[in-house]
């Protein structure tokens, strides 16, 4: 999502509605687009790269004062400050968020005590910039990715606003707020500019109402416990409170261990150019590559299935003459004639001209191709797949590698696909749009394998109804 998507007016009013309290109030909006929320209330301001569109939001908002060009530089140098502040700021993710803009924003926010790193997405900047205009007192009511549940960037920026609000509000809705885009969208509130507090308050809707004030139920979330017990993330308060004790209790027994503590977990290889290092069998055999420099390999999650990863199975891919055989290649020695031909052809001498061939030497070794002991889905739906890798498969990047510390601890694994480790699995993750699930090798680390018989039987009910929560939330039904 970025700032190209305007707000519906419902959403507008409502989050102007929280953050104004009289009518004489300021209000700022830091990206305020096509005036979306400046309609609401007549004294306000508003800031907007694009001329274009600052153009229509004055045609919108004729009584407004409206500022054209990059927010953070407008925000260090003006003396103005704000009653409240209300918008969706733009949701631009860290690759497309750089150069002199990002430099500014986070120089910006370290000043006011928010340090981010260089992965940070643009609205947590913006809000924290905006938060530093405010008055004594002042209040604020955004917009925000619903990212702000689970993901690491987020955690600095509520870090800041528990030190920096006496009230700090997150509204988590299910349905989508842009039902166009595959962005889940929550809201927040926050008041008392220039207090502190010791607790988030998250409120959980199904649906966005317009209302007039923030959700008068909501949980009170303990700032330590935040931190401590669920590494700031707010995503798993999704779950009823006897789903995250059973959950805490068992991932905190001697009983039961982590993935992280038993196996290594990472990436597959990159190629580089797909296209010219996986042949089909047919492709092989008419170029009369060796088999000694071919390796079976996964292309993706999809051929993962079932409990192990077999000969037959790569018999069947073959058969079917998939692209499924790595063209493995030593750094160094010799190489038949055959194999220089198709290296020295047409396509390799374009496939040589991509990054990741041009960066390493020689470019047509691969590198970091290893045969690891469990191959696990990288994003899923319904759940992850960890299959033994009986058929010794290498794989690309779109799967992880699971290899084991120990091989005694393969039986700890029995415990995957069961309804304790699916929803350790939605814990630890986190939803991707389109119903994925998708988990980072970090993320996949922390999953919980419990040993048998350590679950209560009501808490495994419990687990069983989180779990399906979790999956209505990132639009995954059972």
């Amino acid at each position: 999502m970025s700032g190209a998507y305007f707000t519906p007016h419902p959403v507008a009013a409502t989050l102007v509605r929280w953050a104004v309290r009289e009518r004489d109030d300021r209000l700022l909006d830091p990206s305020c687009g096509d005036g979306a929320f400046m309609v609401a209330h007549a004294r306000c301001v508003g800031v907007e790269r694009d001329a274009a569109t600052a153009r229509f939001a004055r045609e919108r908002v004729p009584l407004g004062e409206i500022h054209v060009g990059d927010f953070f530089e407008w925000a260090e140098r003006t003396e103005a400050r704000f009653d409240c502040a209300a918008g969706n700021p733009p949701f631009i993710r860290y690759q497309r968020f750089a150069g002199e803009t990002r430099e500014r924003a986070l120089r910006l926010c370290r000043r006011l005590g928010a340090a981010f790193s260089g992965l940070t997405s643009s609205w947590a900047p913006f809000l924290v910039a905006t938060a530093g205009l405010l008055r004594p007192g002042g209040r604020m009511a955004f917009v925000v990715p619903a990212e702000i549940g689970h993901a690491p960037y987020a955690a600095p920026f509520l870090d800041f606003a528990v030190a920096n609000f006496s009230t700090v509000q997150v509204v988590a809705v299910r349905e989508k707020l842009f039902p166009e885009l595959s962005e889940d969208c929550w809201l927040l509130f926050a008041d008392g500019y220039g207090g502190e507090t010791r607790e988030i308050r998250l409120s959980v809707l199904d649906r966005f109402a317009p209302m007039h004030a923030p959700p008068h139920a909501f949980e009170r979330i303990d700032v330590t416990e935040w931190r401590d017990a669920w590494r700031r993330r707010l995503r798993p308060y999704l779950m009823p409170e006897v789903a995250r004790e059973a959950y805490r209790r068992v991932a905190g027994s001697g009983e039961a261990l982590r993935l992280g503590a038993i196996a290594q977990v990472g990436i597959g290889y990159v190629s580089g150019a797909n296209e010219f290092f996986h042949l089909k069998p047919s492709e092989a055999r008419r170029l009369g590559v060796p088999e000694a420099f071919l390796h079976p390999t996964v292309r993706n999650g999809r051929a993962l299935a079932g409990s192990a990863l077999t000969g037959a199975d790569v018999a069947r891919w073959k058969a079917a003459d998939d692209p499924v055989l790595l063209l493995r290649l030593p750094k160094a020695g010799s190489l038949p004639s055959v194999v220089t031909a198709y290296l020295d052809g047409e396509a390799g001498r374009l496939a040589r001209t991509a990054y990741k061939c041009r960066v390493r030497t020689p470019w047509y070794a691969v590198p970091d191709v290893q045969v690891p002991d469990y191959l696990l889905s990288y994003m899923s739906g319904r759940k992850p797949s960890l299959v033994r890798n009986d058929a010794r498969c290498t794989a690309t990047n779109s799967v992880h590698c699971v290899r084991l510390l120990q091989p005694a601890s393969r039986s700890r694994l029995e415990a995957w696909g069961s309804p304790f480790v699916d929803l350790s699995c939605e814990v630890e993750g986190h939803p991707l749009g389109g119903g994925l699930l998708k988990l980072e090798p970090r993320e996949a680390t922390q999953v919980v394998l419990p040993a048998p018989g350590l679950l209560r039987p009501v808490e495994e009910e419990a687990c069983r109804e989180a779990l399906a929560i979790m999956r209505r939330w990132r639009h995954r039904a059972d």
